[in-house]
């Protein structure tokens, strides 16, 4: 049984397509998981047993019927808890949204369904999808499978978590300044912020209006292609959705990198913020094996790091607190103390600062369509680190991840080794807006060339006394 629960999307597909996998055993399998291994992980706020299996057993019924719908059909799905579910629990984390059901599911949510993918629970998330790994809310924080006394990344925490300890098969995040990418950085997956407006996010709880972004978090950068294929299109109920082609995401991948240029960012991580060695020696050795696979690779140079980040800084308080407002002004006290201090910051920000940051961004977003105009792809570490224990857990300067919120890019996470400690590193590769297919071919030929999945975290492959006695 565990063997299953480490199948990725693309091969637990197959199985199930050529019926030799049940999509109903293969639920049954991450339910018992969840439920023997989740209440040292805390990756799950609600686990939505009975209707999975309901969902599991019609997407079996069809398949069995000739009604194979494609890759996510009979998959289990995790949900971070700020999707709406109609019907069903969508608390952001949060002692103010704990008895909130939404009459509807997200926008995602119902192409996930129709896509005949089981919807197997809802995920922690730091509050809001804002904050930090915090105590003092309804419900814990996740935890890193790869060592417990260690954050997981966040927003997406329990996203990442459920992930890299074969909890569920593939998962959806939300990103505002690296909420995908930051827990996929630090679980050791692959997490795919997409180009803002390629995914809907209506039926999400919004954090800040010009920068979220709601996109899929899987082991591989293949199976990421494979949830893009069901997530990616125009809605025109959401006014920031971009009506373009959708390419053949999964189609796009394979046939090596030879032609393409890559631009490395290095005065992020040489001069901009300092960086742990570790990640830093696993960028290099990444830039070889993206060589080896036919790429050229250039330093390229852009703005200071600390110009993304304030800017991506100042809009997201800013627009955070024109949401809550109305909440936290009147009950402060359902808020977590980091989520109440972030948010309330945004109400000393005028509205010459946020102008300003506005108009700030378009010049970034200019300066990077111009390196962009010159290579294929840029690079740089996922993260400045790896991940801290709950006692380190504050962010020290600014981010590699929030660039790309800024200039609404395209940006993958994925995982390019490991630190002697046994924590995963990473590597982040952004790309044009709407050539998401190439990133996550840059993506997927990285692993495909590494070993790096093949490693699972020991808390999510011991044998059940062993977890039972820690």
């Amino acid at each position: 049984m565990t063997d299953l629960a480490f199948l990725t999307i693309a091969e637990a597909s197959a199985l199930i397509q050529a019926r030799k996998l049940s999509p109903v055993d293969l639920t049954k399998v991450f339910i018992e998981r969840v439920k023997r291994l989740d209440g040292k992980l805390n990756a799950f706020i609600l686990l939505m047993e009975e209707s999975a299996l309901a969902e599991a057993a019609k997407a079996e019924a069809e398949i069995a019927a000739g009604g194979w719908k494609g890759p996510l059909h009979g998959i289990p799905i995790g949900l971070k808890d700020i999707y709406n579910t109609a019907g069903v629990a969508t608390t952001g984390h949060s002692a103010l949204f704990k008895d909130h059901v939404p009459s509807e599911d997200a926008v995602t949510v119902a192409k996930l369904r129709a896509a005949g993918a089981v919807i197997l629970g809802k995920l922690a998330t730091h509050e809001f999808a804002t904050g930090g790994p915090c105590f003092d809310l309804p419900w814990p924080p996740a935890r890193n499978p790869w060592n417990l006394d260690h954050i997981p990344g966040g927003s997406s925490s329990g996203s990442g978590a459920a992930i890299a300890a074969g909890l569920c098969t593939g998962s959806m995040g939300t990103d505002t300044g690296g909420s995908i990418r930051w827990p996929a950085a630090m679980c050791g997956i692959a997490g795919h912020k997409p180009t803002y407006g390629l995914v809907s996010r209506r039926g999400i709880l919004p954090l800040s209006f010009s920068l979220d972004h709601g996109g899929p978090m899987c082991w591989t950068a293949e199976d990421c292609a494979l949830m893009m294929q069901a997530l990616a299109g125009h809605d025109p109920l959401d006014p920031a959705s971009a009506k373009v082609p959708l390419p053949d995401f999964a189609g796009a991948l394979g046939g090596g990198l030879k032609g393409l240029k890559i631009g490395a960012i290095r005065h992020f991580f040489e001069t901009d913020l300092e960086t742990d060695p570790e990640m830093v020696a696993a960028f290099d050795a990444s830039l070889d094996v993206l060589k080896g696979l036919g790429a050229t690779v250039e330093t390229v140079t852009v703005s200071p790091l600390q110009h993304y980040a304030d800017t991506c800084n100042l809009i997201s308080r800013a627009e955070a607190f024109a949401i809550h407002e109305r909440w936290i002004t009147k009950t402060p006290e359902l808020y977590g103390e980091i989520t109440r201090r972030r948010i309330m910051a945004g109400a000393f920000l005028d509205a010459d600062v946020y102008v300003n940051a506005m108009r700030h961004r378009g010049r970034l977003v200019a300066e990077m369509a111009a390196v962009l105009g010159k290579v294929d792809l840029v690079v740089t570490p996922g993260w400045h680190r790896p991940a801290p224990t709950f006692e380190d857990a504050v962010i020290r300067g600014p981010i590699f991840t929030a660039v790309f919120n800024v200039t609404g890019s395209p940006a993958l996470s994925v995982c390019n080794g490991f630190s002697k400690a046994g924590l995963p590193l990473s590597l982040q590769i952004a790309g044009r807006p709407f050539e998401d297919a190439l990133v996550l071919k840059a993506g997927d030929a990285y692993e495909k060339a590494t070993d790096f999945r093949s490693l699972r975290p020991a808390f999510a492959t011991a044998a059940p006394a062993a977890i039972a006695a820690e």
